[in-house]
Parts: C-alpha cells; structure tokens; sequence
C-alpha cells in the first residue's frame, strides 16, 4: 500500500493506552510516522504518569494523557479536546477505548484490531487501514506490520527520552545499574540472588548503583532489600527521571534488572543490559536491542544474547507461561524466578562486561549527565 494522501502537514495522533514499557515501545511507530510524514504535527495520547519515558523525543509535538480510570467528565473533556481534530488516528492496540477515540479523533483511521472472528468486526470496519493483531508476534514488530499497512518503510528503533533539564556529572569509574523491583511481585528476582550479585559485581571492581521509582511500597522493598545487602549500594530510586535515568544507564558498565520498562529502556540506550525474564515470553516482550532484533528471541534458554542484550531464564517445563506468576495473581510468587541462580546470572554478567559489548547511540539522543 503507497502512504495516505494526508494534507501538507498532517495533524497525527497516536493512541497508546498501556503501560510504561509498551509507550516507549511505540516510539518506533512514532519514528516511522515522522520519517514517512517529515512535515507532520504528531501527537501521542497516554494514560497519565506514563507520558514522563516520552520526555524530550523529537519526533514528538505533544502529548496529551488522560487517567487510567478517567471520570465521565475527563472523557468527554479529552473528546472535545479531539473531535476531529486530525487528519489521521492509529490505535496501537486493538482495546475498545483506543478505537473509538481514534474514531472520533480523525478523518482517516488505523490500528490494530482483533483478529477475523474475534468479536471485533465493529472495530475492523472503524478503521480505514485495520491490521489484525498477532498475539505471537514482538510487540515492536506488529507495530511494524502496522507501519507497512500505512505505506511506511518501518524505522524499528526504540527512541529513549531526551536531554536532562539540570546537569551533574556522571559517577566516576565503572559502575553497574541493578533495578530490583518491577511493578509486580510475580517478575520480581529473589531477595538472596540480588544481595550476592551486589557482592560479586563489588568483587569487580563496579560501583553498584540501585534505581527505582518513587513509590512508598516501591520505596519500603528497596529499603529492605538494600539495607540488608552486605555491599555498599548507592541508591538512586527516587532520584531521577526518565531523561536521567536514561543518561545513568548509558554511562554504565552493565545493567542488570527483572521484566520492567527500565530494561527497555536500558536496551534502547545501548547498555550491556542483563534481563532476567520469568513467565513473560520473550518472543512478544523480549527487549529490543539498541540497533535492532536482528534474530527474535526463542521462548526459552538459559542465556540468550541480541545485540547489546543478554536475556537470563531458568527454564522450567511450564515455562513461559504467559501467566501471573504460579499462582496466577501480581502479587504471585514464581517458581521460575524463585529458582534462578546467582551462577546463571553471572555467567551473563559477565560476558556483557566483556570488552566491545556496549552499541554506540547517536549523542543526540542522550543527555551527557543527570541532575541532582
């Protein structure tokens, strides 16, 4: 398909209402948009607190956010704010809520819809371009399958957020990035393979640096788990946004850290980036490398490597399981996890932390310090 007939300069809007990790994934669509449409106006629309990982991308004019649970009166507010407003909606998930607002948002409408006989036909004929979603394909790549359907040559490169307002320098010395706590229990690592990876990244000589959001609970479990580490740990959750985040991770010698935006991120940025992955599939949610997937990600296997990304599991027979942890709930233990070693870890640790590991990104994409 050759790209819409859109105006000179095109009013855009790009519907994510989704986690974290899958807005800055979308970045690549975003990318596509504004290589395929240069002189384009490009919005995106979020739920509010995810907009802080769009900071500073230059491929986007505005955003606009509404609240996960957003009141009668939010919504109709966001839909007159809208209505008619652009010339062209995608919807990067096949949700109810993003294709009626891509509906009333534009002219001319394109998205992710369900598949044929998925109940969704009102949504297939709501699009003028409508893409069926593939539950077995990387999050990045279906968004490329969408890029295609416009008549865009996809530009797969997840875009990380831009320069830090306020500067300090970065810490001196090699240093290594651990994130513990991802935003459920179910992906989180066991508090004895945490502390010993601390111990042995300090037996290498690495400053070890723990980040995290600013959330109490978050806030109480890094207390916990780094007050009884037995290693000096420099902590930094709280501390920082995303644009300094991003700079930190990019300075780092290696980043370690569970199933979590911040290992998107870590591996967008270029860092040698350890994932530790449990019931998540890494076919459909495996990070993308700095650079690019050039080969996808196998469902299992106890060290995979793709680009600047090694992807640590402890397979079991049920594993990947898709599911919420063994017990099928966020706050779920995971055998998986619970049972991943600090050998296999290390093992990945350390051939990240090998001479010619890190993937250069253009210095315009990152800022050169974080803020204190």
């Amino acid at each position: 398909m050759s790209a819409l007939a859109l105006p000179a300069r095109p009013k855009v809007l790009v519907i994510t209402l989704r986690r974290l990790g899958d807005v800055l994934l979308t970045t690549a669509l975003i990318r596509t948009l504004r290589r395929g449409y240069p002189t384009a106006c490009i919005d995106m629309l979020v739920f509010a607190g995810t907009e802080g990982i769009l900071a500073g991308n230059p491929d986007i004019d505005r955003i606009e956010t509404i609240a996960p649970r957003a009141r009668v009166g939010e919504q109709l507010a966001l839909l007159r704010r809208i209505a008619r407003h652009y010339d062209l909606a995608v919807a990067t998930h096949t949700g109810d809520r993003p294709t009626m607002l891509a509906f009333a948002a534009a002219s001319w409408r394109a998205g992710l819809v369900p598949a044929e006989g998925g109940g969704g036909w009102w949504k297939r004929r709501a699009m003028h371009v409508a893409v069926p979603a593939d539950p077995g394909s990387h999050r990045v790549d279906e968004l490329m399958r969408l890029a295609t359907a416009l008549g865009l040559a996809p530009q797969a490169e997840v875009v990380c957020p831009g320069a830090a307002a306020s500067e300090r320098p970065l810490p001196r010395g090699r240093y290594a990035v651990l994130h513990a706590n991802p935003m459920f229990r179910y992906r989180r690592w066991t508090d004895q393979g945490w502390h010993a990876l601390a111990r042995n990244l300090a037996k290498r000589g690495l400053t070890v640096i723990a980040t995290g959001g600013p959330d109490p609970q978050e806030s109480a479990y890094l207390d916990a788990l780094w007050n009884g580490a037995g290693t000096p740990v420099e902590r930094l959750d709280g501390c920082l946004d995303w644009p300094q985040l991003t700079a930190l991770l990019r300075g780092a010698a290696v980043y370690v850290g569970a199933d979590t935006s911040v290992t998107h991120l870590a591996a967008a940025a270029g860092c040698p980036t350890v994932a530790l992955f449990g019931p998540t599939d890494p076919r459909l949610w495996g990070p993308w490398p700095a650079g690019g997937l050039g080969q996808s990600w196998r469902a299992t296997g106890s060290i995979q490597r793709r680009g600047n990304v090694w992807l640590v599991q402890h397979t079991l027979p049920c594993s990947p399981c898709q599911r919420e942890g063994c017990e099928r709930r966020l706050d779920s233990p995971s055998a998986c996890l619970d049972e991943l070693g600090l050998a296999e870890v290390l093992a990945a640790v350390d051939q990240a932390l090998a001479p010619a590991t890190r993937v250069p990104k253009p210095a315009t994409d990152f800022p050169s310090a974080i803020a204190s």
